[in-house]
């Protein structure tokens, strides 16, 4: 059942979605459902700031494998906002934009792999970044929560204060799919059947992603 609100609370799921897979779907529906969001917009990545790595598919074919995936879904949107803004796709830019598209009635919760959200006070501007966003970090159960203790972001830290990003810690079985065993087990010519979307499967394989290289 949809909460009632005057306030819009909504998720985006960044990535570079290479490809997306039933864990980055599973996230987002838990996500949807435990943080009682009204939809999550998936955000791939245009230029992933970190990653310079010739398996990285281009954009357009990310963006498209990710709209294959989530078509089904109404609560799911896929943007095309980092795809065509030029230069490294920075988290704080995207935020930005949103905060300027969606105004201030709306509240942006940020979900992301918990070992991302470790690597968030080296993000880009980061002290106005965790003023735009609560974030949301998925991660598979038994995952080592010190580390996040250390940097005092965990609920029960009250790590609200200015600087400190607000951390909500979410436990995803699906999280042991990951894009790095798909593309292998694609250049290896083993199955990705139950761990991607059909569609998304048989777009990998008409195209010959990952087989080439």
């Amino acid at each position: 059942m949809k909460r009632k609100n005057s306030r819009a609370r909504i998720g985006v799921m960044g990535g570079t979605f290479n490809p997306i897979h039933y864990g980055h779907m599973v996230t987002a529906e838990e996500a949807l459902s435990q943080f009682n969001l009204d939809s999550v917009i998936f955000m791939p990545s245009g230029q992933p700031p970190h990653k310079a790595n010739k398996e990285i598919l281009q954009a357009e074919e990310r963006y498209l494998l990710t709209v294959i995936a989530t078509a089904s879904n109404p609560d799911f949107e896929v943007s095309r906002l980092e795809i065509e803004r030029k230069g490294p796709s920075y988290t704080i830019d995207t935020l930005r934009e949103l905060h300027k598209h969606y105004g201030p009635k709306t509240d942006l919760f940020f979900i992301t792999g918990a070992d991302a959200v470790w690597e968030i006070l080296t993000w880009k501007d980061a002290e106005n970044l965790v003023e735009l966003t609560e974030f949301i970090a998925a991660t598979r159960p038994g995952y080592s929560l010190e580390k996040f203790k250390k940097l005092h972001v965990l609920p029960e830290d009250k790590g609200i204060e200015k600087g400190r990003p607000k951390v909500s810690i979410m436990e995803i079985p699906a999280l042991a799919i990951s894009s790095t065993d798909i593309r292998n087990r694609v250049r290896e010519n083993r199955p990705i059947r139950y761990l991607v979307p059909e569609g998304v499967a048989n777009y990998i394989y008409k195209c010959k992603f990952w087989r080439d290289e």
